[in-house]
C-alpha cells in the first residue's frame, strides 16, 4: 500500500509544480476514477501472478496508475478552483457587492483586511465575481476624501466596526490575484490560491445590512472576535499581547515585526502558529485525562476500552481547538493528520507508525492537494518521519531526557537542507531555544491562555503574559548572537536532494556505513555559493516589486542595488518582503553600493529595510533624499537638520547619509565601468 500512496503523492506533486494544467483538467475526475479502477485491479491481481516478470510488470502498471490518479485528481481540483475567477471586464471597476464578513478583520495600521463571502451583486447574481475575496478597507488620510481612498498627510478617519457574520453592501474595486515572481520571496499568489481567495480589492464605501447572518462558522468567528477583544481590553499596552491572541484564536496580525524576527532567528516561530504541536497537545491532554478517568470506572471500561474513549475525546478536543483557531490551512492539515490517526485507532485497524503516516499523508492531500506547496507540510511530515527513524532500529534505545535531546538534535540536523531550501537559512541556537520555549509554551503559556478564554479572570492573562515576556527576553538574548542565524543561498534541486539523503544517513544508528561521507556532503552543501559573473561581465536582475523599481547589478566580486522598491503602507515594504529575501536566496550578504534615483516611495521605500538586513558599504542618492556628510561638515561642522519629503502616496521617507548622485561620478569594478549620466547637480 505504501508504494501506491507514494505514487499518488508523486502525481499530486507533479501537477503542483507544473507550469500549466492539462487540457483535460476539467474531466480529471473521470481520469482519476479510471486510474483508481486500474489500481484496484493491479492490487487484487498481484497475489495471483505466478511469474516474476509478470509480477514486476503488474506492479509497475499499478504504480503508474497511482501516479496518474494523483495527477488527475489534483488537476480536477485545480480546474474547479481556477474556474471561480474574476471576470476580466470587472477588473479595476467599482462593483457593489452584497455578502458576509467571513473572517476576523485584521487591523494592520493602514486599515482593515478581511475575507468577504460574496452572495450576489447589488443588481445581479454573482456572475463573474469569485465567492471568496480578500478586501482591504483603508483609513482616509485626506481631508474630506472618500472613505477607503489613500490621501496625503492628515488625521486618519475611523473605520466602522466590522464583526464576523455581518452582512454588508460594499462598493469595492476588485483585481485578480497577483504576487511577485522573485526567487526567495513569499509567493502571495499561491497563498491566495490555496485559501480559495480568487480576487483582492479595496473598499470605497459600504453600509451594514444585517448584524448577524447566522451560520455555524460565523458564530465561531464571532466568538473568536469576542475573545480577541477581551484580550485587548485586559492587556491594553502589553507588548506580547499579540502572541497570546495568536495562541488563543490563531490571529497573528498583532505580533510585531521585531518579535517575528526574534522568533525566526531562534527557530521557534512554529510555537505561535496553531498547527500540529498545539492541536496534538490539546488532544493528548483531554484524551489522556479521559482515558485515565475511564479506567477507574469499571462499568465504562467493560463496555468500551479506555484507549478508544481517550482517542474519541482527544479528537473532539482537537476539533474544538481547531475551530477556535479559525480552521486555517495549517490547522486543517494538523486536524486531518490527527483525525486519521484517531479514526484508525477507533476502528482497531493496523496502527503501525508507517501506515498511520501514509494514511495521514493521503488524508491531508485529499482535503488540500495544494499542501505540497506549503513549507509547514514538508516540515511537519519530515519531523514525524525523523522521529520514527530515530526511535526505531536501536539495540539499546535511550530513555527520558537523553531520548528527548537526541530527537531534538536529530530534527535540527536533518531539517537543515529543507530549511535552507524553504527559508534560505536555519537557526544555530534552535535546539537551545526550543529546549525551554517548547515546554514553556506547551505546558504553561498555552494552557493559561486557553483557560482565560473560558474563565473571565484577568490574572490568568497577566500570568501568561509575564511568562511570555520572560521567554521573549531569553529568546531576544539568543537572537542577538551573530551565530544565531546561518543564512544559506537557495540550492539547486540536485544539491538539495544530495543534502537530504546525507542528512538522513547521518541520523541512522552508529555503525551505518557512509556516515562520515554524509557529513562531508553536508559540509559541502553549507559551503555552496551561486556562480557569479566572470571578470569583465555583469549580471543585472530586475526584481518583481510591483509598482516601482529595484535592480540588482552584480560583477565578479561586487554588488550594487539600484532603487529599493516601494512602500506597502505601514505594514511593510519591498525591501523587507522582496529585495532582502532575494539577496539572501542568491547568497548576497553585503552590498557595495545602493543607488536611489529619487525620493518617491516606489523607488526608495524599501531602503531602510534593506540596510537593516544586509550590510551596506555606501549609499548614492539624489534629490532631497541625500544628506551628504561632506556638505554638512562644511556648512555647519555639526549634524544638519534632517530634511524629508512626502511622496505622492503620503509615506514619510527619512533622509539618508551618503554620496551625492551627480553626473560624472565614475567607478570601476572587475573590469566593468560604471558612469552616472544625470543629474548635473543636486536639486
Amino acid at each position: 500500500m505504501t508504494k501506491h500512496l507514494t505514487g499518488i503523492f508523486s502525481g499530486i506533486l507533479w501537477l503542483q509544480v507544473s507550469a500549466a494544467l492539462p487540457v483535460w483538467a476539467g474531466d480529471g475526475w473521470l481520469v482519476a476514477v479510471l486510474a483508481g479502477v486500474l489500481l484496484i485491479f493491479c492490487r487484487q491481481a498481484d497475489p495471483h501472478v505466478r511469474t516474476r516478470r509478470r509480477a514486476l510488470a503488474l506492479r509497475a502498471l499499478g504504480l503508474g496508475a497511482a501516479i496518474i490518479l494523483g495527477y488527475a485528481y489534483a488537476a480536477w481540483r485545480a480546474d474547479l478552483r481556477l474556474a471561480d475567477a474574476l471576470d476580466g471586464a470587472l477588473e479595476g471597476q467599482e462593483v457593489s457587492l452584497i455578502g458576509v464578513v467571513a473572517s476576523l478583520p485584521n487591523d494592520n495600521g493602514d486599515g482593515l483586511r478581511f475575507v468577504f463571502r460574496v452572495e450576489r451583486l447589488e443588481n445581479a447574481a454573482r456572475a463573474g465575481v469569485p465567492e471568496r475575496v480578500l478586501l482591504s478597507w483603508y483609513r482616509d488620510r485626506g481631508q474630506g476624501g472618500q472613505s477607503g481612498q489613500r490621501g496625503t498627510a492628515g488625521a486618519a478617519s475611523e473605520l466602522p466596526a466590522l464583526w464576523p457574520g455581518e452582512r454588508w453592501r460594499l462598493t469595492a474595486r476588485l483585481r485578480r490575484p497577483h504576487g511577485t515572481a522573485t526567487p526567495g520571496a513569499f509567493d502571495y499568489e499561491a497563498w491566495l490560491l490555496e485559501r480559495g481567495l480568487r480576487a483582492t480589492g479595496t473598499i470605497r464605501g459600504g453600509a451594514r445590512l444585517n448584524a448577524d447572518s447566522g451560520g455555524f462558522m460565523n458564530a465561531v468567528n464571532r466568538l473568536r472576535a469576542r475573545i480577541r477583544q477581551s484580550f485587548e481590553r485586559a492587556l491594553p499596552e502589553a507588548p506580547c499581547r499579540g502572541i497570546l491572541i495568536a495562541l488563543a484564536v490563531g490571529e497573528q496580525g498583532a505580533i510585531s515585526t521585531e518579535q517575528w524576527e526574534i522568533l525566526r532567528r531562534t527557530g521557534v516561530q512554529h510555537l505561535v502558529a496553531i498547527s500540529g504541536l498545539h492541536v496534538s497537545l490539546a488532544a493528548l491532554l483531554i484524551g489522556g485525562l479521559t482515558a485515565a478517568l475511564w479506567r477507574r470506572i469499571p462499568w465504562l471500561a467493560l463496555r468500551c476500552p479506555a484507549r478508544q474513549s481517550g482517542a474519541a475525546a482527544g479528537l473532539a478536543a482537537a476539533v474544538a481547538y481547531a475551530l477556535l483557531a479559525g480552521l486555517g490551512i495549517p490547522t486543517q492539515r494538523a486536524l486531518v493528520m490527527l483525525a486519521a490517526a484517531a479514526l484508525a485507532l477507533l476502528a482497531r485497524r493496523d496502527t503501525s507508525a508507517r501506515n498511520v503516516l501514509a494514511l495521514t499523508l493521503m488524508a491531508v492531500l485529499a482535503v488540500d492537494p495544494w499542501a505540497v506547496l506549503a513549507a509547514g507540510f514538508w516540515l511537519s511530515f519530515g519531523a514525524v518521519a525523523i522521529i520514527l527513524l530515530v526511535m526505531s532500529g536501536r539495540i539499546a534505545p535511550l530513555r527520558g531526557w537523553r531520548q528527548a535531546i537526541r530527537l531534538q538534535l536529530s530534527i535540527t540536523l536533518a531539517t537543515i537542507p529543507a530549511l535552507a531550501a524553504l527559508f534560505q537559512g536555519f537557526s544555530l541556537v534552535s535546539p537551545l531555544a526550543n529546549a525551554f520555549a517548547i515546554p514553556a509554551v506547551s505546558f504553561a503559556i498555552t494552557p493559561l491562555t486557553l483557560a482565560a478564554t473560558v474563565f473571565p479572570f484577568d490574572w490568568l492573562l497577566e500570568l501568561a503574559h509575564t511568562l511570555t515576556a520572560w521567554m521573549m527576553l531569553a529568546l531576544q538574548w539568543l537572537a542577538a548572537s551573530p551565530l544565531a542565524l546561518r543564512e544559506q543561498p537557495l540550492p539547486p534541486p540536485w544539491l538539495l536532494a544530495v543534502a537530504i539523503m546525507a542528512a538522513g544517513l547521518l541520523i541512522l544508528p552508529r555503525g551505518t556505513p557512509g556516515r562520515l561521507a554524509a557529513l562531508a556532503l553536508i559540509g559541502g552543501f553549507l559551503c555552496w555559493l551561486p556562480q557569479r559573473p566572470h571578470p569583465g561581465e555583469f549580471r543585472a536582475v530586475v526584481l518583481d516589486v510591483g509598482q516601482g523599481l529595484a535592480i540588482h547589478v552584480q560583477t565578479a566580486h561586487h554588488d550594487l542595488l539600484y532603487d529599493s522598491g516601494p512602500l506597502y503602507g505601514s505594514s511593510g515594504d519591498a525591501g523587507e518582503r522582496i529585495v532582502a529575501p532575494y539577496l539572501r536566496a542568491t547568497g548576497i550578504r553585503r552590498l557595495d553600493k545602493a543607488m536611489i534615483s529619487h525620493d518617491d516611495a516606489d523607488h526608495a521605500g524599501g531602503l531602510e529595510s534593506v540596510r537593516a538586513r544586509v550590510a551596506l558599504a555606501e549609499t548614492i542618492a539624489g534629490d532631497t533624499l541625500i544628506e551628504a556628510e561632506a556638505h554638512e561638515a562644511e556648512m555647519h561642522k555639526t549634524e544638519a537638520p534632517k530634511r524629508s519629503a512626502w511622496n505622492p502616496r503620503g509615506a514619510h521617507l527619512a533622509p539618508v547619509r551618503g554620496t551625492p548622485c551627480v553626473s560624472g561620478l565614475r567607478w570601476r569594478w572587475d573590469a566593468v565601468d560604471f558612469t552616472v549620466l544625470a543629474p548635473e547637480r543636486l536639486s
